[in-house]
């Protein structure tokens, strides 16, 4: 073991580059739909080993800090490229168009992320010593990149460590407590554990460290879950909603094609009209994001033929186009319609955190001229929501809604939680195809739930649709690419209030990390002295 570390730290030039690369790809396989966390327990402590081969001779701060940057760099890389290729799939399908924006898919994006990882291997280094130290600078540093990840330049926390470490909802409990945040420096610290087994100090302090951790984090989910009440129990038979989800499963090519219209919206009221076989009948109906192929404020015949199927006492709750403003001054949000049984738009909200180069483009004015679209077939793109809303509707609980990826975002409408009784998910996920795009989605969502301690009702066009109670668990779902209706009993009464302080406590956890990894690293600048 320590031979082979040994020849990892002196790698040097390409050869550390590339290994970088390669255990950074690794990495991804602790993804869904993957689910294979052991691998991190490879791809960090190698990345540490890497870093440990950095010089810690004089010169310039730079100099010092830029070779950790470039492992840290391609490390983020081969993690971003290899977890996110999927991303490319959407800019074929309108390919005559937006075939050739694919690298930015693919490349461009992978590239930006990766300078997160890579000032987290820098910021690392500038604390760090030959044992226990230099795992807790790199928690540290890689909690804080994450933390920035969220609201960056817009925000994209896809794929973060911590999704690594939660491939079940065992192990996804302590989020309500430390927040995303704490995961993301629990996580990367337990995966770098192993690279006290290759020096000859911290050893057995660093597995038992290792083995109280991972036993920690199964035994308090374990308690969690057996406690957790039974949403399927006699007990709740009256906090309990019934709702049908409907899964057209539309090629993301026909969606929006003149000659398919009617068709897909069809197809949306058959589904929707279809007869319970079991249970009662739902009260709430759910469509995906943009189910509707046209703005349904316009099409009063459209909203005659919801009527149509929708039983006394049923509501639909819709994605949709909603429009404001008339003519050249339209301005078009992507938006959930709650419509009730007279085809009566009685509610609805806006989604406030947009897609870029999906639903809006940024810098528009410059970067059109390159040639660069959104896209949305709208034209000029949507418009971002003023604000996150609940929706409440007679009969029904308040519902949170969360549009495609807002729900990725932890930080996103969270004061709303704790006013809410449920989460909406509508989403459309087609546009990715049959990738690991849709199930590292779905993944997602199941943090979100658990987060924010409300079941979550989830809606995709093409798929994963499904209900997620409080803890995370699925109680029932849609497979991908599957046209079909799920009927389910929906569980209303809150698991406990959300923690609004979840992410100081994580943000909190990351100082605790900096300034062990601090007293850790005083004895050996000591000994250099």
């Amino acid at each position: 073991m320590e031979d082979l570390a040994g020849r990892i730290v002196l790698l040097s030039g390409w050869r550390r580059h590339g290994l970088a690369l390669f255990v950074g790809a690794l990495g991804s396989f602790a993804q869904a739909p993957y689910d294979f966390p052991f691998v991190c327990f490879i791809s960090f402590p190698v990345l540490i080993l890497l870093l440990d081969g950095v010089a810690d001779g004089g010169g310039a701060f730079s100099a010092r800090i830029m070779p950790a940057f470039s492992i840290g760099f391609w490390f983020g890389f081969g993690w971003f490229a290899a977890t996110l290729w999927w991303v490319g799939a959407a800019f074929f399908v309108e390919a005559d168009l937006h075939a050739w924006m694919v690298p930015i898919g693919v490349i461009v994006l992978p590239a930006i992320l990766a300078c997160f990882y890579g000032a987290a291997a820098a910021l690392a280094r500038v604390v760090w010593a030959d044992d226990l130290g230099r795992v807790f600078a790199l928690a540290a540093s890689f909690g804080m990149m994450e933390w920035l990840r969220t609201f960056l330049f817009t925000g994209f926390p896809w794929a973060p460590v911590a999704a690594a470490a939660m491939p079940v909802p065992l192990l996804m409990q302590p989020l309500p407590f430390v927040g995303m945040v704490g995961m993301n420096v629990l996580a990367t610290f337990v995966f770098g554990l192993p690279v006290l087994l290759a020096g000859p100090r911290w050893r057995r302090a660093g597995l038992s460290l290792l083995v109280l951790l991972i036993a920690s984090q199964i035994g308090f989910g374990a308690w969690r879950l057996i406690i957790a009440p039974d949403s399927a129990g006699p007990d709740n038979e009256n906090d309990r909603l019934a709702v049908r989800i409907v899964q057209p499963a539309i090629a993301q090519t026909e969606k929006w094609d003149d000659d398919t219209r009617t068709a897909i919206f069809e197809r949306h009221l058959e589904l929707t009209e279809a007869p319970v076989e079991n249970g009662e009948l739902p009260q709430l109906i759910v469509w995906p994001e943009t189910a509707t192929p046209w703005v349904l404020t316009r099409q009063p015949l459209a909203l005659l033929a919801i009527a149509r199927v929708l039983q006394p006492g049923q509501t639909l709750l819709t994605g949709s186009v909603r429009a404001y403003g008339e003519g050249a001054a339209t301005r078009y949000t992507n938006a959930v319609l709650g419509i009730d049984d007279t085809g009566t738009i009685i509610g609805g909200a806006d989604k406030v955190h947009l897609v870029p180069l999906g639903e809006y483009l940024p810098l528009a004015d410059l970067l059109s001229r390159f040639g660069l679209t959104e896209l949305a077939v709208l034209p000029g793109g949507f418009e971002a929501g003023a604000r996150h809303e609940l929706i409440e509707l007679p009969g029904l609980p308040a519902i949170l809604p969360l549009i495609c990826y807002e729900t990725i975002f932890p930080q996103e409408a969270a004061e709303l939680e704790g006013d809410a009784e449920l989460i909406l998910n509508v989403t459309n996920d087609a546009w990715f195809g049959d990738t690991p795009g849709p199930a590292q989605h779905f993944r997602l969502a199941q943090y979100r739930a658990v987060l924010a301690a409300r079941p979550m009702i989830r809606a995709a066009n093409s798929g994963i649709s499904g209900v997620i109670d409080a803890r995370g668990r699925v109680l029932s779902g849609l497979a991908l690419g599957t046209s079909a209706m799920l009927d389910i009993d929906v569980p209303r009464s809150p698991d406990l209030q959300p923690m609004r302080s979840r992410s100081t406590i994580g943000i909190s956890l990351m100082v605790v990390f900096w300034i062990l990894a601090l007293l850790l690293t005083l004895p050996s600048r000591r000994a250099l002295d």
